[in-house]
């Protein structure tokens, strides 16, 4: 039986192309089908969370999940990667210097405990990450099959020192940008932000995407392209920058 989108808990935005709020910190992931390959945007915040998106995803797809982007490098968009075993995992260039090493992936599981992950649920996603086999130093084009390309883009830094967004083009195009964009609160600067480059980063993804894109925000609901020229406004009055 043909199992649907929404009948998942997967908003469907385009044809191929939905997203998924997961529970306990609103974090989005997003889902693009091509044929005979499919990827997912980010992870979730454990293994099993990672497990239960793939099983959905496959399940939409009606095949594996073959590629994995991640947006950034933060507990709750990542700690479910182990979970896609054999898929083509892409992040930012430098990214492997957060993910890969024994000091990032301890600052991982740190921050993740402190917000309310299980210690030992943190604990086994922290031990079994690995870094991305593919680093975005600028721009990736991802072939999904016939009449399926996604761009993959560094814009940061901005949110993070490893900032990844995801262009799919199509009617609308769909524009998967991890925490650079939040709607649910106002957008968070932890210690690993570079504040002085966020709305230079938001000025690139808005050339790229144009007017037009429906914007899919790593926290909350989708929003368009005004929206994300009035959050690169105020982070530019909140931090000093132009």
């Amino acid at each position: 039986m043909t199992v649907t989108w929404e009948e998942l808990g997967w908003e469907r935005l385009a044809a191929g192309v939905g997203r998924r709020r997961l529970p306990g910190w609103d974090c989005t992931v997003g889902l693009v089908v091509g044929r005979g390959a499919a990827l997912l945007i980010d992870a979730g915040s454990s293994l099993a969370e990672g497990a239960r998106l793939r099983a959905e995803a496959e399940g939409l797809a009606r095949h594996r999940v073959t590629h994995l982007a991640l947006t950034h490098p933060h507990f709750d968009h990542v700690f479910g990667a182990a979970a896609f075993a054999g898929a083509e995992v892409f992040g930012a260039v430098g990214v492997d210097a957060v993910l890969g090493g024994r000091r990032g992936r301890e600052e991982l599981r740190v921050d993740a405990v402190r917000n309310g992950l299980d210690a030992g649920t943190a604990q086994e996603a922290a031990d079994t990450l690995v870094p991305p086999r593919h680093h975005v130093s600028g721009e990736w084009t991802l072939d999904l099959g016939p009449g399926r390309q996604v761009l993959l883009a560094n814009v940061g830094p901005a949110h993070t020192a490893h900032d990844l967004v995801v262009l799919v083009p199509g009617d609308p195009e769909v524009v998967f940008c991890g925490d650079l964009v939040e709607e649910s609160g106002e957008p968070q600067a932890g210690p690993d932000a570079v504040p002085s480059h966020w709305p230079a980063a938001l000025d690139r993804l808005l050339d790229l995407a144009g007017e037009d894109a429906v914007y899919v925000p790593g926290h909350g609901a989708v929003v368009d392209a005004a929206f994300v020229r009035a959050q690169r406004d105020a982070l530019a009055t909140r931090f000093g920058v132009s």
